[in-house]
């Protein structure tokens, strides 16, 4: 079986043997341990829009939006649950949220990301806030000088 060295999404390094799901659960864990609840729902938002094979076309592209929205305008998450609420009820939503092999999302166009989870992570748990929320602005910048966002 070959080992892979790098995220086949993301690009990020793999070496040391830790995998973007691996920073991905650390931080779940320091939310749960720690109650650093306040940035979930921008780091799933990240780590899904780095691998976006996660999310359905459709999610993926709403997703960016909700980024945008996020960073530019200091929506909250309280606030964007509301904003969303009638557009996920799976009543009324026409499509999937998750991605399957047979329709997942895909960027246009490749994309040079300048901070992962691993990059969160290592900063520490002490930086844990301030580093998604960075995490989050270099993502968005990352996706609108790639081309995959306006």
């Amino acid at each position: 079986m070959i080992e892979m060295k790098r995220c086949p999404e993301c690009g990020a390094d793999w070496s040391d043997g830790q995998t973007c799901t691996d920073h991905f659960h650390l931080m779940g864990f320091w939310e749960l341990d720690y109650l650093l609840y306040d940035v979930h729902y921008l780091m799933v938002l990240c780590y899904h829009l780095q691998h976006p094979s996660l999310y359905s076309p459709q999610t993926l592209e709403d997703s960016k939006q909700m980024l945008a929205q996020f960073v530019e305008q200091g929506v909250t998450p309280q606030q964007m649950r509301k904003r969303i609420a009638k557009a996920v009820d799976s009543g009324v939503r026409t499509h999937k949220i998750k991605g399957t092999p047979e329709s997942h999302g895909v960027y246009g166009h490749p994309i040079e990301w300048t901070m992962r989870a691993e990059d969160v992570t290592n900063g520490g748990m002490d930086n844990y806030y301030s580093n998604v929320r960075e995490w989050a602005a270099s993502m968005l910048r990352s996706l609108r000088e790639s081309g995959n966002m306006n």
